[in-house]
């Protein structure tokens, strides 16, 4: 698994072009420099690892494009140290992500192929995140890991899971895309512990694929 000069002179670019988008982030900026994204997908797509587009993954899934990871990223607002729980783990890239930007990072994948298999890579990466395979609209309800000052979800949910919101700490934020075939990223802030005690901001449109609940546990 290398990770050699020219992949680190493309990721160099790749971070050019996020901050030419907008990115101003320096902790996401400079986690983003830090990653090797064409570890987290098939070797055949290599050669496109560090160009700003998704591209499948097993199980039908996808590695989102690196400017939607560095956007959710930097609407998390994090301080290092941080709880954060993702929910949809995937390739791991933006678990990855989140923890070279010092993160305590709890993510829940469904798909038990996925799961096994990420959950291998990042160990072997040295990312420290505790990984789990359950049901992401039921988010992590154990003491021992909640609540969360951040939760980020990178797939297209069809409405907010109340029992994540139940999840977050007051002050803190989630970060979402809700929709059906087109979703629109919202960032929530929790104001108080009452069910209407809401900040919510709306970020634009994106296309992620849907968020399903119940562990797919493969054949």
């Amino acid at each position: 698994m290398e990770d050699t000069f020219k992949h680190r002179g493309l990721r160099e670019q790749m971070v050019n072009l996020l901050r030419g988008k907008g990115i101003g982030d320096s902790r996401v900026l400079a986690a983003m420099s830090a990653v090797p994204r064409h570890l987290f997908m098939d070797t055949v797509l290599e050669y496109l690892a560090y160009e700003d587009r998704a591209l499948p993954i097993a199980c039908g899934q996808t590695i989102s494009q690196p400017s939607m990871v560095a956007f959710q990223s930097e609407l998390l607002d994090a301080e290092p140290e941080m709880k954060v729980l993702e929910i949809g783990t995937g390739s791991g890239y933006q678990t990855a992500v989140l923890c070279a930007m010092g993160l305590k990072v709890y993510t829940v994948e469904r798909q038990k192929e996925l799961y096994t298999a990420t959950k291998k890579l990042l160990s072997r990466l040295n990312y420290n995140a505790k990984c789990f395979l359950g049901d992401g609209y039921k988010g992590l309800t154990e003491v021992d890991y909640g609540p969360y000052d951040r939760i980020i979800i990178t797939c297209g949910a069809r409405e907010v899971p109340r029992q994540l919101l139940r999840q977050l700490k007051t002050g803190g934020v989630m970060v979402i895309p809700v929709g059906d075939e087109t979703q629109e990223m919202l960032r929530i802030v929790k104001m108080g512990e009452k069910e209407n005690e809401f900040l919510q901001q709306r970020y634009g449109n994106c296309n992620f694929v849907p968020m399903l609940d119940k562990v797919n546990f493969g054949g």
